[in-house]
């Protein structure tokens, strides 16, 4: 279930990434949040792997 969470931050990261380079206001607040959920994205299976 975990793995589809991720998945599902992994791409609306990479959405927002792109979309802060078509958007005509708050560019680096769109980025910053991208960047926020694709490191979400990587650090749920690394935080899951350790507790096994």
């Amino acid at each position: 279930m975990l793995f589809f969470v991720a998945i599902v931050l992994f791409l609306g990261g990479m959405y927002l990434f792109s979309l802060a380079f078509t958007v005509a206001s708050f560019q680096a607040l769109i980025f910053c949040l991208g960047l926020l959920l694709i490191v979400l994205s990587i650090a749920i299976p690394l935080r899951v792997a350790n507790r096994r």
